[in-house]
């Protein structure tokens, strides 16, 4: 069902429905890549209307990998969103942020020179591996009461939102560099990596917040295989189309 390693030949086939990988460029949202295929695919099929979407949001400043559907395809979404998600990502330790991120500017400090990389080891293996209850960033795209988090968020709101039950597969260190320390994650759908940055920051009597982000695999699809929005609209021109009954 998922064509990177064979790129369709006829742009006919996004309309009966395929599925792409896609590297999702920081800055970008989700919904920014999902419109800008959904454009190039109408405008390439001389067509009004085509069905596209996407299995599992990143945040704008993440880059990576996105499952984007066309056609019939998007009823397997569903199916994509189920599996468990990796991601490489960039702490920073001895400041906070409300968003957790870079987004927001930095809020409060924390002492680092007691954090060693041994410390940080055994508070993962002791508090962030298995079923653990995270409770989502406010700045998320979690619904409360009709709408979005971060949009109570961003007007200053606090709201209650409550722990879910995440698996974390994986999680370790791969840099060692304070302030800034590497790891990959591997966890359960709806896991939030900010979240994590927030409670292990908060574990080792410091802070942190994400510098960074990539999700580089969607169960065993990776980034690797995932083509840039620039190599997809060059292909899409390359295809070649078959007269479609309006």
């Amino acid at each position: 069902m998922v064509t990177n390693k064979t790129f369709p030949a006829v742009a006919n086939d996004f309309l009966t429905g395929k599925c792409i990988l896609i590297d999702k460029p920081a800055g970008w949202t989700s919904f920014d890549v999902v419109n800008k295929l959904r454009y190039a695919l109408r405008s390439k099929l001389q067509i009004k209307k085509i069905k596209v979407g996407h299995a599992g949001t990143l945040d704008p400043l993440a880059e990576g990998l996105m499952i984007v559907c066309s056609g019939k395809a998007t009823k397997t979404i569903a199916e994509f969103l189920a599996l468990p998600k990796t991601y490489e990502t960039t702490l920073f330790f001895g400041a906070t942020t409300l968003s957790f991120d870079r987004e927001m500017p930095v809020d409060t400090t924390y002492p680092t020179e007691h954090i060693t990389k041994e410390l940080l080891e055994s508070t993962i293996d002791a508090q962030f591996k298995g079923s653990i209850a995270q409770i989502p960033p406010q700045f998320s795209a979690k619904r409360i009461d009709g709408k979005r988090a971060y949009q109570y968020a961003r007007k200053g709101e606090t709201k209650t939102l409550k722990p879910k039950l995440i698996t974390i597969d994986k999680f370790e260190i791969t840099r060692f560099q304070l302030p800034e320390v590497t790891v990959r994650i591997t966890g359960s759908s709806g896991t939030y990596i900010r979240s994590i940055a927030r409670d292990l920051g908060k574990a080792v009597g410091s802070g942190a917040y994400l510098k960074d982000l990539q999700r580089t695999h969607i169960g065993t699809f990776t980034i690797n295989d995932a083509l840039n929005i620039e190599t997809f609209l060059e292909k899409l021109g390359n295809c070649s189309l078959l007269p479609i009954k309006q």
